[in-house]
């Protein structure tokens, strides 16, 4: 499930190009190809579980995927969950995303994958409650080998949303804004939305750095590394 050459060229070239009319096209064409592969590549719905805290943007983040996907040709759905409502403790938000409009309007228990914002959660909570087996979990973690033993019926994939984040000056050093960085990366796992569609959701709906926000949401989508696990049955891919 890692991107194909079209599509890498397709996403890291597009944010990059000047806007003349053959670069206009080029991106069209890539979006209408990337869309129909991701169409055909989804089969039926996918649900989408966000493990963050409070102050993390986690609810944001489930909003902006939504709305990229939305951009992209899929129907969508997406809801937060809310715990105890302060800064720092566990929240969770939810996303659908499916090829047909969605019809469900329950609470999502069983996904097919999962985002950890903060991986310490994962001391106080079943992050993987529920969640189907051979679905991705994308964590906030400079090493994600470190976790692998806790994923083994999964998909796992990190990235270090944090440096990220304060690279970009997002957030503060205590309470860094790693959301879109997540995005980003998941973006690249699931081989949609298109990067440059995901960017720009971002830019405009985000009201603070909207650019830093994209920016962080690119290199989240380069820098990603997956740990396939053995009982997955897939093998470690850079």
């Amino acid at each position: 499930m890692t991107p194909t050459g079209q599509n890498n060229a397709c996403s890291a070239n597009a944010v990059r190009r000047t806007n003349d009319a053959r670069s206009v096209n080029d991106n069209r064409r890539c979006n209408d190809a990337r869309s129909a592969n991701a169409a055909r590549r989804l089969n039926g719905m996918q649900e989408i579980r966000f493990h963050g805290r409070g102050g993390q943007g986690t609810v944001v983040a489930a909003i902006l995927l939504a709305k990229a996907f939305f951009r992209a040709g899929f129907h969508v759905q997406s809801f937060p969950s809310f715990g105890v409502e302060r800064r720092g403790a566990p929240v969770e938000a939810y996303l659908r995303i499916g090829s047909e409009k969605i019809l469900v309007r329950t609470t999502i228990t069983a996904p097919h994958h999962i985002l950890v914002q903060d991986n310490r959660l994962m001391q106080t909570v079943a992050v993987t409650r529920g969640m189907q087996p051979g679905g991705w979990a994308l964590l906030n973690t400079p090493d994600g080998a470190d976790f692998s033993h806790l994923f083994s019926d999964f998909h796992l994939a990190s990235v270090d949303a944090t440096r990220i984040a304060m690279k970009n000056n997002l957030g503060t050093r205590t309470h860094p804004m790693v959301n879109t960085a997540m995005i980003g990366a998941f973006a690249r796992i699931m081989e949609m939305p298109p990067i440059d569609i995901v960017m720009d959701a971002i830019k405009t709906d985000i009201a603070v750095a909207p650019e830093k926000n994209a920016q962080a949401a690119l290199e989240a989508f380069e820098t990603v590394i997956f740990h396939d696990t053995p009982q997955a049955g897939g093998q470690k891919r850079g």
